[in-house]
């Protein structure tokens, strides 16, 4: 199988003919061949997406959002098997692919709904015989990346509000998992939107990203991925004064005080430290704990591992599956010579793992260190792997100074029964989500999702505020008084 662009309705092969090989990476098993694109076809799906754009545009809001409508009910209809796709080239568990397929539906139906919206402001004016409002407008061309570790949720969060929004788009998705886009492109074509209007062009990112960054008809850029990638992709956006929107890396806490319910607790690290094997910008990687129920957690968190099974997630009794490819498998295993030489405590896990189904694929055991110290790399850096590292506090004051002291703000979460704590936190936790009494991941498409300081660059995705960054807010002003009047100077209040 050969997955090739989607530009201007139409599938077709890149000029330069290379493609690569898309891997399970559960088996090992060569899924498809994708195609590596250059910037020549990025300037071809460019110019279609410009010229479908302005037609586009005049089209009204609400009809727009009837092929959002469409979408969604196709992913309805498909969602076992874009599910069943998605695991085999992602990785994750087959139930955490329904979910992420169920998030790209949830999405469809909530952004059509904003067909009937995209509520601007009417406000009174200062001058009399004058009418005031403000209204949001498209911005044009959109280029969207998106990384490989929620292919279809995190394309959805951003092409949906473009298209409702009135804009046309390029989507260059993760060379690790082009079969969800290729799905896409055939739903999109079978919901009829129009030519130009959808165009993704396969390829890496040093090649296809820049050359998106570089295209002038390309007003915006979305980006979710690696902090590193997203300084670069806001320097060169700045440059040719694109708007950027960054949703980029964490380092995610979860604090359980003294007076937690610890079992509850213990699910919650659980699902968010090894769910999608820990390849999640709002994964748990850091257990902030008070000295009275540390060795108690630990002991549990130890025991509730042990239970975990490791495999193909195409097996619905596997609870965590492979990462992504050996590199990084490498890089995960890099951070566990690091810990030890730091002096932390390795109590599980720790090695890749080897032996019968576990040598055709990308598997890595479930990992605890204990005896972290906040200023530790493995305490600081992001791993994106399943590991996590137990820090222990003295203090719910000493827990949310821990929680703030890394460059990443995205997710945070605290287990506690005392209703004042929960409130301090939520106001006292540097991140953009926080979690009372549930782990660091789940979010939901009807809330914004981004974070502070080094995870993002303020603009958000999802939710209500999605719009903000595929839209401009355009000032209109009705002066029927019939001659000049100039604000400020003809109406001194």
């Amino acid at each position: 199988m050969k997955l090739t662009n989607y530009v201007n309705g139409k599938w077709q092969d890149a000029g330069n003919r290379k493609y690569a090989a898309v891997l399970n990476p559960a088996t090992g098993e060569e899924l498809a061949q994708v195609q590596m694109s250059s910037a020549e076809d990025v300037d071809e799906a460019a110019k279609a997406a410009k010229a479908a754009q302005k037609s586009w545009a005049k089209v009204p809001a609400p009809k727009r959002a009837s092929y959002l409508y469409k979408i969604g009910r196709i992913m309805k209809e498909r969602k076992e098997h874009l599910a069943q796709v998605l695991t085999k080239e992602m990785g994750k568990v087959i139930e955490e692919g329904r979910g992420e397929v169920q998030e790209g539906i949830d999405m469809a139906f909530y952004m059509a709904g904003e067909g009937r919206r995209l509520f601007g402001e009417t406000t009174p004016s200062e001058l009399a015989d004058k009418f005031a409002m403000s209204i949001r407008a498209p911005i044009g061309v959109v280029g969207l990346i998106t990384p490989w570790n929620f292919p279809v949720a995190i394309a959805t969060w951003k092409s949906f509000p473009a298209i409702v929004a009135g804009n046309t788009f390029l989507w260059k998705p993760a060379t690790e998992t082009p079969m969800m886009a290729y799905e896409m492109s055939k739903i999109f074509a079978e919901a009829g939107l129009p030519d130009g209007v959808a165009n993704i062009v396969f390829g890496a990112g040093s090649e296809v990203g820049t050359a998106m960054l570089e295209h002038p008809d390309i007003r915006v850029i979305s980006f979710t991925g690696s902090t590193e990638t997203g300084r670069k992709i806001a320097e060169l956006g700045g440059r040719n004064l694109k708007k950027v929107s960054l949703e980029m890396g964490g380092k995610n806490a979860v604090i359980v005080m003294e007076d937690a319910d610890l079992d509850l607790a213990v699910e919650g690290i659980l699902w968010s430290a090894f769910g999608t094997a820990g390849q999640r910008c709002t994964a748990c990687s850091r257990v902030i704990v008070h000295e009275q129920v540390k060795e108690e957690l630990q002991k549990r968190l130890l025991a509730k591992m042990e239970s975990l099974t490791i495999g193909d997630g195409l097996d619905e009794s596997i609870k965590v599956g492979p990462v992504i490819n050996k590199e990084a498998l490498e890089k995960i295993h890099s951070y566990i010579e690091i810990g030890k030489q730091e002096g932390a405590v390795l109590l599980a896990g720790g090695e890749i793992l080897t032996g019968g189904h576990f040598d055709k694929g990308n598997y890595y055991a479930p990992t605890l260190f204990t005896d972290v110290s906040a200023s530790m790399r493995i305490a600081q850096e992001e791993i994106f792997g399943p590991v996590v590292s137990i820090i222990e506090v003295d203090s719910f004051e000493a827990a949310v100074e821990v929680n703030n002291g890394v460059i990443y703000g995205l997710s945070s979460s605290i287990y506690t029964q005392d209703i004042n704590r929960a409130f301090i936190a939520q106001r006292d936790l540097d991140t953009g989500i926080v979690y009372i009494n549930a782990g660091t991941s789940g979010a939901e498409i009807h809330l914004p999702f981004g974070g502070t300081k080094g995870t993002g660059n303020g603009h958000r995705d999802s939710g209500v505020a999605a719009l903000d960054v595929f839209t401009e807010w355009k000032s209109v002003y009705v002066d029927f008084s019939g001659k000049l009047q100039r604000a400020q100077i003809d109406n001194e209040i």
